[in-house]
């Protein structure tokens, strides 16, 4: 992306976007000048963050030499946890995944037996890329909880007992003899960061929707991820369903969205029809082998969320809404759902240019988002001569 030039903005701004640039297109597109654009060259390039690219076509004479921002000086280790799993991976300073590798554990077995399995995987996976803790400039951690961002602690997590409150910043850089940010978020907000950098750059207002076991949203407004006040904004899961004249629910049955269209909700929805339903799984294997049953109450569910997510609609205005999580796995179903009641309920100012889309980031997208999210802050300011007192 090129910038205006009428405001400056910094050099390595408008190269982390990949692209080599001569020094001229630099002025050009920071609004600097020539001396100033060469001499942040200089110590860009001094710091690592920068190296030559190559040569740029030349109208005569010796052709201009460009440079390009270098994602190699530095790695980040960036772990997504899980009710069941930890993935964790290693990547560079443009959220390129170098390598990565899932583990079965049980976040509820707490923190002191989940850490330390996460970040030994962590030194694992660079031993084997040849680099060293020393060579990690910060640490994203995604959880399946609220988190008070601001400290990196876990707030009362539902299905993380022994979580609440605990310094998961200071325990990493201590059992890691590290001193580098450590950023802790919510899972949902980083699958939102990851799906809105790799599928929906150009989107400035986006809402992700995971329904799994729990249900919960990311928002990106003004391009911004939206964490609210202490952290909880998204937390969809816990608004109320509005009856509405065809639900399968008496009027009577007022629930939480995740108590009426969470997995192991649809799942017992499924056993009193005489299914063998226990989890998101079981309903994702269901549906994937047919089953009518199934894949009505998976419609429901999408329905369900649709319910919500039409006042959600109204009130944010979104281009986007995208859905992941195990439960939108299962085919279109959930999607035609939530599609059915958003269009139907929403004003038509808001939903007449409006996307409702299933997830496209990938299996890798809760690391990604960690990585992204470290790498915003190491470049929320200038970080050369951190990089430059590594190099020394």
């Amino acid at each position: 992306m090129d910038h205006h030039p009428s405001a400056s903005v910094d050099v390595l701004d408008v190269l982390r976007d990949g692209r080599p640039r001569t020094r001229a297109e630099l002025v050009v597109q920071t609004g600097l000048s020539r001396s100033t654009v060469a001499a942040r060259v200089e110590a860009l390039v001094g710091a690592g963050l920068v190296r030559a690219a190559g040569e740029a076509t030349s109208s005569g004479g010796r052709p201009p030499a460009r440079v390009e921002f270098n994602p190699t000086a530095g790695l980040v280790l960036a772990v997504d946890l899980g009710a069941t799993h930890g993935t964790v991976a290693v990547t560079d300073l443009s959220g390129t995944v170098l390598a990565a590798s899932t583990l079965e554990l049980a976040v509820a077995d707490g923190p002191a037996r989940v850490l330390p399995l996460v970040l030994e995987e962590g030194r694992r996976l660079l031993a084997g890329r040849g680099r060293a803790p020393a060579d990690v400039v910060g640490i994203g951690i995604g959880v399946p909880g609220p988190v008070e961002h601001s400290t990196g602690r876990p707030i009362t997590p539902p299905i993380m007992p022994g979580w609440d409150r605990v310094d998961i910043p200071a325990e990493v850089r201590g059992r890691l003899e590290l001193d580098v940010p450590v950023l802790v978020d919510n899972d949902v907000n980083l699958l939102a960061l990851a799906e809105h950098r790799t599928v929906w750059p150009d989107v400035a207002d986006l809402l992700f929707v995971k329904v799994s076991t729990g249900i919960g949203a990311g928002i990106v407004a003004g391009g911004v991820l939206q964490r609210g006040a202490s952290g909880s904004a998204g937390d969809l899961g816990h608004l109320r369903v509005p009856w509405v004249p065809d639900a399968p629910r008496p009027p009577e049955d007022v629930r939480d969205l995740e108590a009426v269209a969470g997995g192991p909700a649809i799942a017992a929805r499924l056993r009193e029809q005489g299914l063998d339903a226990r989890t998101s799984a079981d309903v994702v294997a269901l549906v994937r082998a047919g089953d009518q049953r199934a894949l009505d109450a998976v419609r429901q569910a999408g329905r369900d969320v649709g319910a919500v997510l039409a006042g959600v609609v109204n009130l944010l205005n979104p281009s986007v809404i995208v859905l992941g999580g195990s439960i939108s796995r299962a085919g279109e179903h959930l999607v035609a759902g939530v599609r059915e009641v958003v269009y139907g309920q929403s004003i038509p100012l808001a939903t007449h240019t409006l996307r409702v889309v299933p997830s496209r980031s990938g299996e890798t997208a809760g690391v990604l988002g960690a990585a992204l999210m470290v790498t915003a802050r190491v470049f929320s300011a200038d970080p050369t001569e951190l990089f430059a007192r590594r190099l020394g």
